[in-house]
């Protein structure tokens, strides 16, 4: 009984993925940390000459308080994205429209305030907590949550994930005027989660801040399978009685070679060698390009195993084949970015094949969720 009374309470406070919501009550007061842009610097000047205002909000934080009476502190660009129209009349109160942080979206709120209202939230996402549990921005914190819960999940998290993800990175001898001409430097960090379905698993995923990055000159841009032709594909397999395989390819970007040419500086996730210079020298999460090579990867990987792109989804590739009592027909696979359909007598014959040259999760090596196909033979 105590199991399920605290279970009951702890869905109560949050919604089917452990987020928390708060209701809005008012805006109380507002801080900055000193890095907020000054009034000498609110505006920049393009290359033909002409003058704009700078599009930020770093460095000022809002103290909201909530329906049940508790306060927080808010940065400025979750505000602006939940509370836009009560933010812009409570600067106007304050008398702080003219700073720079507010000045170049206060207006346009305030004249647009009638067709906004109607679409304004009233609640916000709370980021710092899933399921009650405290969720870590960066590993200093994770490594804080450690030693204040006395165990180490985070941190085996981030070690797990460091373990697939250190192949992406090889460290540089020399310093940083070794590095070429042309060379972009961008930041890393991790992301944390709570795996409910996995007795409240921690996860760390390593990712790039491509958005610091210049477009490549190459194509970026990769396709997925369509959800009609998943869906004709399954009425195919039902009719001529293939077996069904799905799959998902482990640390699928880390198996590309990169297109672009980026280099970073160690974090504390890389323990000892924190701080050094290291070259990126595979896809890596949250780059430009690394959906592109992994897909073109794949795609070179499937033309070894003789399937060929169709036509009407170049997502579906087929393969001829012949079953045991002559009958022919053609082998299906579909690819979804890193998760992969195979339809055949002998699935597991093309599954392996991929496992060659990717590395696949065994452990979702399954038949995929039974869905209801009709049947098109009577």
């Amino acid at each position: 009984m105590k199991a399920n009374a605290i279970a009951q309470n702890l869905f109560a406070q949050v919604d089917a993925e452990g987020n928390r919501h708060v209701l809005f009550d008012e805006i109380i007061d507002h801080r900055t940390d000193g890095k907020e842009v000054k009034q000498q610097d609110a505006f920049l000047t393009t290359r033909l000459g002409t003058r704009r205002r700078r599009e930020t909000t770093i460095g000022w934080e809002i103290l909201v308080q909530w329906k049940d009476q508790s306060t927080s502190w808010i940065a400025l660009k979750h505000m602006t994205d939940s509370f836009p129209v009560q933010l812009a009349e409570y600067s106007v109160l304050a008398r702080i429209t003219q700073e720079p942080a507010f000045a170049w979206w206060v207006s346009f709120v305030l004249k647009k305030r009638n067709r906004i209202i109607a679409k304004v939230k009233s609640k916000y996402w709370v980021r710092t907590h899933k399921f009650g549990i405290s969720v870590p921005k960066s590993v200093a914190k994770a490594k804080w949550l450690n030693e204040a819960n006395g165990d180490t999940l985070w941190w085996d998290a981030i070690c797990k994930e460091m373990k697939n993800v250190r192949i992406a990175f090889e460290e540089l001898e020399e310093d940083v005027s070794a590095i070429p001409p042309g060379y972009q430097e961008i930041r890393c960090h991790m992301i944390c989660d709570i795996k409910m379905g996995e007795n409240f698993r921690r996860k760390a995923r390593m990712v790039a801040d491509g958005h610091q990055t210049e477009t490549p000159a190459a194509l970026t841009y990769s396709s997925v399978v369509s959800r009609d032709s998943v869906r004709i594909a399954l009425t195919i397999a039902a009719l001529i009685d293939l077996s069904v395989l799905a799959c998902n390819i482990q640390n699928a970007y880390l198996t590309a070679k990169f297109r672009e040419k980026v280099w970073t500086r160690a974090g504390l996730e890389f323990g000892s060698d924190a701080g050094k210079i290291m070259w990126v020298d595979t896809a890596l999460y949250g780059l430009k390009s690394s959906g592109a090579a992994f897909r073109a990867l794949l795609a070179e990987t499937l033309y070894d195993l003789n399937y060929r792109p169709t036509k009407a989804d170049p997502d579906v590739w087929l393969r001829p084949a012949v079953k045991p009592d002559g009958f022919e027909y053609y082998e299906l696979v579909l690819c979804y970015i890193d998760d992969v359909l195979c339809m055949s007598h002998d699935a597991m014959k093309t599954m392996k094949g991929v496992q060659r040259s990717l590395s696949l999760r065994m452990t979702r090596l399954k038949n995929p969720t039974p869905i209801w196909v009709p049947d098109c033979r009577r």
